[in-house]
């Protein structure tokens, strides 16, 4: 494990907004005993051209752009409470319970930046110690927290940030502005947004959101983690896959191949598509050490958006900042996805519910009750977007980023992000038991 040596601990810090106070949704409120979201940005020296500035230099600008960030952001300087009076978990943004965010400056002279952008497989220990920890243990809880680290040809921008406070969807929305915040970009720094948890019109409103929070956060203000981590660190591997390899998994799948057959089904998405192929190979990989192929598997993923849907009334707006999804669960025999066809029988069941998610996109919000009832050891879980430009928000004046990965996966995760290119990173976390046979046959499904 390379040494991160930490040179400074600070905090940027903003004058609060007088007395903003956003209490937590039934949407939010389970993600107070799950929280943390990390992820990090590597940056190599003159990758694609562009010359980094000075380090010193670099840490100045991106702290005096995130402070610019945070005033117009303010939610991301305060602290995820507890308010017994009322029962409520709420965001003060007041700097009552301790406000800004943590900055952390480190350096790492054997950290080399350009393997951690070239491997395949993570370097899990050095991914780790990019990131800070966020203080979430119990509430107050610290919303964000940043660390940048010098690295051996190269610098790092890690990021933690609180679950209950932002969805994927939140996370890019906040990077854009700090990132244009960094390179004067005005007119995309100064996005309008909203907070207010009252334009997500949930039958139950209030009541509903506190009910979720006792019955997943008995013990407040302690936020003991649902999903604790495993004992061991899982290894993890990206997968890249191109525009041309989606499109002939597409074809394949579809009935329509590279020789020209016309299609037997209608095409599915790129999200469909690659989570199907996945999910398949996810199975296989444990077949029939751990699954046989009288189990029942199960595939859960959080593709419902619901900013804009009609099934909320009125919709909520696109410039929501929250956390405002809702998840899908879908269930098949192992046999039906060990079969030559298995990728397209997972694609059609991942549609279904797809559809039916769209239809009714508050069906399954209560999610952790649904998951808590489930095998861990036979789901899949999904994270992520085919549409979440990962590359072209994270421009902080000295080009994108090499390579951005999420460093919280569990067993069974799947993370997605759009590449630069047109296709879409795959991060995949697999117990090492699994981990080649499903390695394999995921890409021999791509070839």
């Amino acid at each position: 494990m390379p040494t991160v040596n930490i040179v400074e601990v600070g905090h940027v810090v903003v004058p609060p907004p007088e007395d903003l106070v956003v209490r937590l949704s039934a949407l939010d409120a389970p993600w107070v005993t799950n929280p943390l979201i990390q992820r990090v940005l590597l940056f190599v020296d003159d990758a694609g051209g562009q010359q980094h500035p000075p380090f010193e230099s670099l840490v100045g600008s991106l702290r005096v752009s995130l402070a610019a960030t945070l005033a117009r952001l303010p939610p991301f300087a305060g602290r995820v409470v507890f308010l017994p009076s009322t029962g409520d978990a709420a965001i003060d943004c007041s700097h009552s319970q301790g406000g800004g965010v943590r900055f952390v400056v480190a350096e790492s002279d054997e950290a080399d930046a350009g393997r951690l952008v070239g491997d395949a497989d993570h370097d899990v220990d050095a991914f780790e110690a990019l990131v800070p920890k966020l203080k979430a243990d119990a509430l107050p809880a610290e919303v964000l927290a940043v660390q940048v680290t010098r690295l051996k040809g190269g610098v790092a921008v890690g990021v933690a940030l609180h679950h209950a406070v932002v969805d994927g969807r939140s996370v890019w929305m906040f990077l854009r502005a700090w990132a244009a915040a960094c390179h004067g970009d005005a007119a995309a720094a100064v996005a309008a947004v909203t907070f207010d948890r009252a334009v997500v019109a949930i039958p139950g409103g209030e009541e509903l959101a506190r009910s979720t929070l006792r019955k997943y956060a008995r013990n407040l203000p302690l936020a003991a983690n649902m999903f604790p981590s495993a004992p061991i660190k899982l290894p993890r591997r990206t997968f890249t896959i191109t525009a041309k390899h989606i499109h002939h998994l597409k074809q394949c799948m579809s009935g329509q191949t590279t020789s020209g057959k016309p299609a037997t089904a209608p095409m599915s998405s790129s999200f469909v598509a690659i989570v199907a192929l996945a999910w398949a190979s996810f199975v296989r990989s444990k077949h029939p050490a751990a699954i046989s192929s009288g189990h029942d598997v199960y595939l859960f993923f959080f593709i419902i958006d619901c900013r804009g849907r009609p099934g909320i009334d009125p919709p909520v707006s696109e410039n929501y900042f929250g956390t405002c999804i809702t998840g899908c669960l879908v269930k098949a025999m192992a046999r039906d996805l060990l079969a030559v066809n298995g990728v397209a029988v997972a694609m059609a069941v991942i549609q279904r519910e797809v559809q039916r998610a769209v239809e009714d996109p508050l069906g399954l919000w209560d999610w952790m009750d649904i998951v808590s009832s489930v095998p861990l050891d036979r789901l899949v879980g999904i994270n992520g977007s085919t549409r979440f430009k990962a590359y072209e928000v994270t421009d902080f004046g000295w080009g994108a980023p090499s390579r951005t990965e999420v460093v919280t996966m569990s067993d069974g995760r799947v993370v997605l992000v759009a590449t630069k290119s047109g296709g879409v990173q795959v991060p995949v976390c697999m117990h090492p038991d699994h981990s080649t046979a499903f390695n394999s046959h995921f890409m021999d499904s791509l070839c």
